[in-house]
């Protein structure tokens, strides 16, 4: 199990990215009552908080593996 942990942790990155942008996009839809000018503007944060997002764990995964490599 220990050689899928990263593949799995990867495969959570993929769905945090769609869902941060998809959710971005339809709220922006939802709250611009289908006006496209919010519905970029969501896209745009949701893009950003998914950027932000896989800054931190790809961080944090290679933390993880530098870690496991000095023990």
């Amino acid at each position: 199990m220990d050689k899928w942990l990263p593949a799995l942790k990867l495969t959570g990155i993929g769905f945090y990215v769609a869902t941060c942008i998809a959710g971005g996009a339809l709220l922006g839809w939802w709250l611009g009552d289908k006006k496209p000018l919010f519905t970029i503007i969501g896209l745009l944060a949701g893009l950003i908080i998914a950027v932000y997002g896989v800054y931190r764990m790809i961080r944090n995964i290679i933390n993880e593996q530098k870690n496991k490599e000095n023990s």
